[in-house]
């Protein structure tokens, strides 16, 4: 089977790479043939570099018994795309350039700087979902038997247009949207518990980068109100420490990651505007290098090195502003092996092509899953996954302030892919005044003036 990588040449595909050569799985229904799609065609040399010394330790490790999947890399979309089984979609359009731009233009307003949350999210969606779907336009038409497996941010709206181009194509649900936030929530909640995290069960319920952690069952048994009440078991992992035992506890679920922006949105501004860079500056110094010492006729091995040793760091100070505003603690170490969505999407191939029924957090149309949210609206929570794709599963009722930023955060996807759809600026406006953290139609205004005036939007 082949998975097509667009994005190829970024930097968490060796990651991508070390899932598939890890999968024990039956032959039927295995990644043969991994194909790399990236305008760059100095990254995606970078990238195949690495991933040449992978396999060569692949094969070289006691015990490996298949051949790693071929890698092929090319710059042009239409090859990659035909043939192609699953089309993994993880893009960053602008790059990492780009991505300042939306950190410093909220800043600059005393607003929120940050990928896909608050005002930046909305303009890296608005450069994005044009690009995103006119990528699900070619898919449909060269390979409408693939499944698109979507991990470019923000996630969670450019999922619900990709799969508004896939029925209107009479296609069905072909895209299904990943992210490694609420499985990293619900493995570290239940090594808090004791528990095995492959063997729990978890109630979430949000949208991408806006979702709760409602119960952690073990052997049935709900689990959380025992962590709740237990201070030195919330103090062991990380949102335990990002939260607060008081208002976790005042809550009665584990917030995912994103929502600190929410919860303590002034300290969060204040953590990041004292910071040397925002994490987008930090990223592209820092890959920088990556990619010029790889490119310097670096060895596979050197490549390998240089690339492990970034992705160390990378992962060492994920979301520092907001530990920086919460004691300054460090990651755990088993946090800090990278992956995540990649395992995610893994699984994802692997219950769809051998039709291993499991059970996924997912970001999909909700068909009535989420009471309070229409049928086309794309939520994050569990999903039953086999043959026919991924089913999510009823959640039942949501509490009223869960709900309410649901509603409104979804009211701001749709403005913003209407704006990229039509090129409306009153909808690109909407999209950003709507949002819970813009406190002024004024700022609204001056952010996406300077946005259009940079092209950053």
């Amino acid at each position: 089977m082949r998975l097509t990588v667009l994005g190829g040449g970024g930097f968490r595909v060796p990651l991508v790479y070390r899932a598939l050569l890890e999968d024990e799985g039956d032959e039927a229904g295995r990644i043969t043939e991994l194909v790399l799609h990236d305008s760059d065609s100095a990254r995606l040399e970078s990238v195949t570099s690495v991933l040449a010394h992978q396999a060569e330790r692949h094969r070289a490790g006691s015990g490996a018994a298949r051949e790693a999947p071929a890698v092929r890399a090319t710059t042009d979309l239409d090859e990659a795309l035909r043939g192609a089984d699953f089309v993994f979609s993880a893009i960053r359009v602008g790059g990492l350039e780009g991505r300042t731009r939306d950190e410093r233009i909220p800043l600059a307003e005393g607003l929120l700087g940050q990928e896909t949350v608050g005002a930046g999210g909305v303009l890296y969606g608005l450069r994005t979902l044009p690009v995103a779907v006119g990528i699900a336009e070619r898919v449909a038409q060269l390979a409408p038997q693939a499944w698109v497996i979507n991990f470019t941010n923000p996630a969670g709206m450019v999922t619900e247009a990709m799969s508004r181009v896939f029925r209107r194509h009479g296609l069905g649900e072909r895209v299904i949207g990943i992210c490694d936030s609420p499985v990293g929530l619900c493995r570290r909640a239940a090594r808090a518990l004791g528990a095995d995290p492959d063997r729990a069960a978890y109630d979430y319920v949000g949208l991408n980068h806006l979702g709760w952690l409602r119960r952690v069952l073990v052997d049935g048994e709900d689990r959380l109100p025992r962590l709740l009440a237990d201070e030195a078991l919330l103090g062991s992992f990380e949102e335990g420490r990002l939260f607060g035992p008081d208002w976790l506890r005042t809550l009665g679920s584990l917030p995912n990651e994103y929502l600190h922006y929410y919860y303590f949105h002034r300290e969060s501004v204040a953590a990041i505007r004292e910071s040397a860079a925002t994490r987008g500056e930090f990223l592209r110094e820092q890959q920088s290098r990556f990619y010029a010492e790889s490119a310097r006729g670096a060895s596979p091995a050197d490549a390998y090195a240089a690339w492990d040793r970034t992705r160390r760091e990378r992962e060492e100070t994920y979301m520092a502003e907001s530990r920086a505003a919460t004691g300054g603690w460090e990651r755990e170490s088993c946090d800090l092996e990278g992956g995540g969505y990649d395992r995610v999407a893994l699984a994802l191939m692997r219950a769809i092509a051998r039709d291993e029924r499991t059970t996924l957090i997912l970001n999909v149309p909700n068909h009535g899953a989420v009471p309070g949210l229409d049928a086309e609206a794309v939520v994050e929570i569990p999903c039953l996954v086999g043959a026919g794709g991924a089913r999510p599963l009823a959640t039942g009722t949501v509490a009223p302030d869960q709900l309410g930023l649901m509603l409104q955060l979804k009211a701001v996807e749709r403005a913003a892919i209407e704006a990229a759809s039509d090129g409306s600026r009153a909808a690109a406006l909407r999209a950003l005044a709507l949002h819970p953290l813009v406190d002024s139609v004024r700022v609204a205004e001056r952010v996406l003036d300077a946005a259009e005036a940079g092209g950053a939007a």
